[in-house]
């Protein structure tokens, strides 16, 4: 046990370790994350539902998704912005790898007779649909990437938008990383059974790395019968720094944004959004 204490305290190399398809394929860690998704008064998961209405009436009319445009929603969830924009006239693709959430949405899209095409996938590692209008990377996604991957994930969206298309996603800036401070913390239960439906131990702890101005967030999960270790990594931006990304992957910067409702660019902010599209 002091060998795994240990473990846990260390200062693992950036983006090391990925756990995000390990907490998606736990039945209770799924059940609770989709709980998140659908509390329409949180932002965990997702946005509050007034907000992403409010996005979303926004990208409905900067897009002009009437029928016969193609929107690409990666990290769909259970279809909270799919089901507005193909509510508005879209055709819309979702793309997740959450079984419980794809089963949701396509519960939720089946009721609403909208024919939106659910796909449980990784969008890291399948192919993309082509000549998308609108691509769109929520609830900073883009974040828990490491740089490869975020190099991959910008080459299959390039290829994915039809040449007039459009990519909006937004991301975490350098003021929440400022904000952000390394602790530890144990407790029974850690928050609020989140982790088991049996009794547990929970061991957080967050660690900084100034240089590349990334955050993990570590949990160490011990029950009686087993325990389990989850890394959530997060990644925070500077525009210039996001722009040279883009930029060698091939896409021309249009318009820094405070957030993916088209609200205006704030340097104090703790997140903000682009809009891009390819050279």
């Amino acid at each position: 046990m002091y060998n795994e204490l240990s473990e846990a305290l260390e200062r693992p190399e950036v983006f090391s370790a990925y756990t995000i398809q390990d907490m998606w394929d736990d039945p209770h860690v799924s059940r609770q994350m989709l709980a998140y998704h659908l509390d329409p008064d949180v932002d965990i998961s997702s946005r509050r539902a007034s907000f992403m209405s409010s996005s979303s009436a926004w990208m409905v009319e900067t897009f002009r998704l009437h029928e016969g445009r193609k929107v690409l929603d990666l990290g769909c969830g259970p279809g909270l912005y799919s089901t507005r924009l193909a509510a508005a006239g879209a055709s819309v693709i979702g793309v997740d790898f959450s079984r419980n959430s794809i089963e949701f949405a396509r519960a939720q899209a089946e009721k609403l007779e909208l024919g939106i095409d659910y796909r449980d996938s990784n969008y890291l590692e399948d192919d993309l649909v082509g000549d998308q209008d609108l691509v769109l990377l929520a609830m900073c996604d883009f974040c828990a990437l490491g740089p490869d991957e975020r190099r991959l994930l910008l080459q299959k969206v390039r290829d994915a938008l039809a040449p007039a298309g459009s990519f909006l996603f937004d991301v975490y800036s350098l003021s929440a990383f400022d904000e952000r401070n390394e602790v530890g913390h144990v407790a029974r239960n850690l928050m609020d059974g989140f982790w088991s439906p049996d009794p547990y131990v929970g061991i957080l702890s967050t660690v900084k790395y100034p240089a590349e101005k990334v955050v993990l967030d570590r949990y160490l999960i011990v029950e009686e019968s087993r325990q389990r270790t989850f890394f959530n990594w997060l990644q925070y931006f500077s525009p210039t720094r996001l722009e040279e990304e883009l930029n060698a992957a091939g896409f021309a910067t249009t318009d820094r944004l405070g957030d993916i409702g088209g609200s205006p660019y704030d340097l104090e902010s703790s997140e903000f959004a682009l809009l891009v599209r390819r050279e």
